[in-house]
């Protein structure tokens, strides 16, 4: 059962976690590439920051964003700016979120996401939760997947292993972690495949990070390949 009051407290120590992190760049290294392609350091950043910003308006009733040419016209006007400019609107915007989401609230209502998509409003803060620590990672300055609280990266899977579930182009298949855990996803029936690795190789995998699976052993088959996310 989803814990919102749960998800916004750990949201809180990853955010604290993150900001820490970012303090010790420089204006340098935000110009720098991550992990994204075609995205530096500092489209990361101003992607988290409007992302909550949007996140607001998702609580509040209105569109998550103006437009998708809105939104990427946003985070690309923004990520140039030097690094204390950046930590000041993650700050600021975490803080715009965490004040709405403490209002008294019906957390069991409906609300709408991009692109028509819909979810309770008690499962946003834990999205939330997946924009800070995998973005964290994606600025590939030491925070990496095998740091993820494994109780996040359990969670993360058991959300994507859901979401390619059901799709014919998926392959059905058994995913087994190493240091626990056992999922399903891609079409109904018997397993054609078995993919192991670490729980964190897995959720590399399912979510088009590290190695995107070659690190994963599989038989049966080879290893499904996605579609994006």
């Amino acid at each position: 059962m989803i814990d919102h009051v749960r998800d916004l407290a750990t949201l809180q120590e990853a955010t604290d976690r993150l900001l820490t992190a970012v303090a010790k760049l420089d204006n340098g290294s935000l110009a720098e590439p991550s992990r994204l392609p075609g995205w530096t350091r500092g489209h990361i950043l101003a992607h988290l920051s409007r992302n909550a910003d949007a996140l607001v308006n998702v609580f509040e009733g209105r569109p998550m964003y103006v437009s998708g040419d809105a939104r990427d016209s946003d985070i690309e006007r923004d990520s140039g700016r030097p690094l204390q400019e950046q930590l000041a609107d993650l700050r600021h915007s975490a803080a715009g979120f965490a004040a709405v989401a403490d209002r008294p609230a019906d957390w069991s209502r409906t609300v709408e996401l991009r692109n028509g998509v819909t979810d309770s409003a008690a499962r946003v803060p834990f999205r939330r939760l997946v924009e800070v620590e995998l973005h964290h990672v994606d600025l590939g300055i030491g925070y990496e997947l095998e740091d993820l609280p494994a109780e996040f990266t359990a969670r993360e899977i058991d959300f994507l292993a859901d979401r390619w579930s059901g799709r014919p182009e998926v392959p059905s298949a058994e995913l087994i972690a190493s240091d626990g855990g056992t999922w399903r996803t891609g079409t109904a029936g018997e397993p054609q495949v078995t993919v192991r690795g670490t729980s964190a190789q897995l959720l590399g995998w399912l979510a088009g990070r590290a190695d995107k699976g070659d690190s994963l052993t599989t038989s049966g088959g080879p290893l499904p390949v996605l579609p994006p996310l």
